[in-house]
């Protein structure tokens, strides 16, 4: 016997049977399935996306991370590079500055050292000029011009050959002149005037004594003895006569006093000479180197080799010419100014 329970359920469950028979409530529940896997699907899917996404997210975290540090240190490094080229074109900027400073110093330098040989071979030159002008020494004159010559020499610059040249000729033109050793016709006055305080004078002179020779054969002791007395005596006599010749017309006899004022006029007159040597008074010269002669040859002993090499001297010294003209050396000083001036005017330029 069946119960109430059962009773009302079987008609349900018939009814649902009934119902999953319909077509319709198969394809909903079809439907349903579909849908339910679909989203279990989807559901699966979109949870894997997320773990992908996440685990994407997470490398792209890490990557922007490397990235990131990548960049720092890439900015380091060119911070650092940037700071090696400041330093590099801090240097070579130095090292310009420097070589422009150098080629500056070099030119500098180089300017003044010319200008500086420039004024050594000018003062020389004038040095030259004054003693031509002053003195008549034409040695020194050669000795100063012969210095600036070789000071040239040594520079060797192009453009010292045209006052080179200018003092090539006046070196020439000063060693052509006749008689233009001044220094050394002084000199030879200078020894005529040392040595005549130690002239003999004529007066003083005493003729040799003749020497006792001996016989040339001895004669023995039988020998006639009033022949022997007479010689002896004879000897004796002509001790106490001297007769000397003088060949000029007066004898010239002179105190000690006149002795001493003698040889001072003859040293003036020498002195006389030899200032107008240094004059170039080639008149005055000739007169009183005439004089000095004459003194000589009337004063002094002829016959004294002191007094022969002062005539010799003396006459040497008369035959010479000493009123020449000496060159001047204005070409050459105002062709050495004009090129100092020429070089000042450039490198004023080049400083502006």
């Amino acid at each position: 016997m069946e119960t109430p329970a059962q009773t009302d359920s079987t008609p349900s469950v018939a009814r649902w049977r009934a119902a999953w028979r319909s077509p319709t409530l198969r394809v909903l529940a079809v439907a349903v399935v579909v849908v339910l896997a679909q989203w279990v699907d989807t559901r699966m899917q979109v949870s894997s996306l997320q773990q992908e996404l996440a685990r994407r997210l997470a490398d792209g975290d890490s990557m922007a991370k490397e990235g990131r540090t990548l960049a720092r240190q890439s900015q380091e490094s060119l911070a650092a590079l940037q700071a090696k080229v400041g330093v590099l074109e801090a240097k070579l900027a130095e090292t310009q500055s420097q070589a422009v400073a150098l080629e500056a110093m070099y030119q500098e330098l180089s300017s003044t050292r010319d200008e500086r040989v420039l004024a050594e071979v000018e003062q020389a030159v004038v040095i030259a000029m004054q003693q031509l002008q002053f003195a008549g020494n034409v040695e020194a004159a050669l000795f100063a011009l012969q210095g600036a010559d070789a000071r040239l020499a040594r520079s060797a610059q192009p453009q010292f050959l045209p006052v080179r040249r200018l003092i090539a000729r006046d070196i020439e033109r000063l060693k052509a002149i006749p008689g233009a050793n001044i220094t050394g016709l002084s000199l030879k006055i200078e020894s005529v005037v040392a040595v005549v305080d130690s002239l003999a004078l004529a007066y003083e002179q005493r003729p040799k004594a003749d020497s006792i020779r001996p016989a040339a054969n001895a004669k023995p002791a039988s020998v006639d003895y009033w022949r022997a007395l007479g010689a002896d005596l004879w000897r004796e006599l002509r001790q106490l006569v001297r007769i000397e010749r003088i060949d000029q017309g007066d004898p010239a006899l002179l105190s000690p006093n006149q002795s001493f004022f003698l040889r001072e006029n003859l040293k003036l007159r020498l002195l006389n000479a030899r200032l107008a040597l240094l004059q170039r008074d080639g008149k005055v010269f000739r007169e009183e180197i005439r004089q000095s002669r004459e003194q000589l040859d009337r004063y002094f002993d002829a016959r004294s080799k002191p007094v022969q090499a002062a005539q010799s001297t003396l006459a040497a010294l008369a035959t010479t010419d000493v009123s020449f003209d000496l060159p001047g050396l204005a070409e050459t000083l105002t062709a050495l100014r004009n090129l100092k001036f020429a070089r000042e005017r450039g490198t004023t330029a080049a400083v502006r």
